[in-house]
């Protein structure tokens, strides 16, 4: 999840909730507006962003609004499990998809009551996907999103927190009701890894799940601030969030290692380039390299957050606070 959008989320709050969703606007150089997420395709690139904008290209170049979007909410997670079939989530928990490649969309869900955002979407394949958020919120399909079953990971509360819920739901169950709905920390993150599903968030959480999503465990605290981003590959495993902190950890290993880090830009993103380095994308137009062990970093000269990217044909494409930037990378 990207720490500066969630802020923003907060302070305006209920002023933006959306009570009967309506189409998005098509707006002017759409692709210079706040975008939030953006991932690939085998033929193109999708970003989402503000005011339920989403923009496709086939070259990060020259961009398109999509024809139909059913929301004007700020969408914040996107994802495919095809060229045709795709998934956004935002403000309200609302989820939208696609079944054309991102031309038209479809609302499945919106919940305005709960005056949630959903925070990242994941699908495995067509059928199986996640959609997590703030204050615990998981939501979990079998059918492509058609249905969307709402989930409580009490496995992820801590011990003390287990037994004040035991004890209301046994003698006042109102109340707990109204504690299930914020007691667990922000999911700000859901990836696949090599080693299962990984979950990152609030107060140094992270978790994994062995089965699918069926079940899922914490992973020993090694930092107590916020986590937005998680990748790994066959060796290693990065987490990274709050001023920059990032930690790192060989795969088959159980000990994560912090990195010095001179910039304290919250981080927002992780990608590997290459299978040689790590890009971290960071608020204030910060970009973290991480190659051999060592953290270095630069800056966009805007200075504008960067909230996601993906590598294309050497470049990389950012969706940031300013729209879209475009990066070449050195082989």
């Amino acid at each position: 999840m990207k720490y500066l959008v969630y802020a923003s989320l907060i302070i305006s709050g209920a002023s933006i909730a959306q009570d009967a969703p309506k189409n998005a606007i098509n707006v002017i150089n759409a692709d210079k507006t706040l975008l939030t997420d953006i991932t690939s395709t085998d033929t193109h690139l999708i970003a989402v962003g503000k005011h339920g904008t989403i923009i496709r290209s086939t070259d990060g170049t020259q961009w398109q609004q999509a024809d139909v979007v059913p929301t004007q909410v700020l969408l914040t997670a996107v994802d495919f499990s095809s060229d045709n079939n795709g998934w956004a989530c935002g403000h309200d928990a609302t989820i939208i998809n696609t079944t054309d490649g991102g031309v038209n969309w479809q609302l499945q869900q919106s919940s305005p009551q709960l005056d949630k955002p959903c925070l990242d979407i994941l699908f495995k394949d067509d059928l199986h996907g996640f959609a997590v958020g703030a204050y615990g919120m998981f939501y979990q399909t079998s059918d492509g999103g058609v249905h969307w079953q709402k989930r409580f990971l009490d496995s992820l509360l801590f011990s003390e927190d287990r037994e004040y819920l035991n004890d209301l739901k046994e003698n006042d169950p109102q109340a707990y009701d109204a504690e299930t709905a914020s007691i667990l920390p922000h999911f700000n993150r859901i990836e696949q890894s090599a080693n299962g599903l990984v979950l990152v968030g609030e107060m140094g959480l992270m978790a994994k799940s062995m089965d699918a999503g069926l079940t899922w465990q914490r992973i020993e605290e090694i930092y107590p601030g916020s986590f937005f981003a998680f990748n790994s590959d066959d060796a290693l495993e990065v987490v990274a969030g709050l001023r920059g902190n990032v930690f790192t950890k060989q795969r088959e290993e159980q000990d994560w290692q912090h990195l010095e880090n001179v910039k304290t830009a919250t981080i927002n993103s992780i990608l590997n380039y290459n299978n040689e380095q790590w890009l971290m994308l960071a608020n204030s137009g910060v970009i973290f390299h991480l190659k051999d062990g060592l953290l270095t970093y630069e800056q966009l000269a805007d200075g504008k957050a960067i909230l996601d990217g993906v590598i294309s044909n050497n470049k990389l494409i950012m969706a940031t606070e300013n729209g879209i930037k475009v990066k070449e990378l050195t082989p």
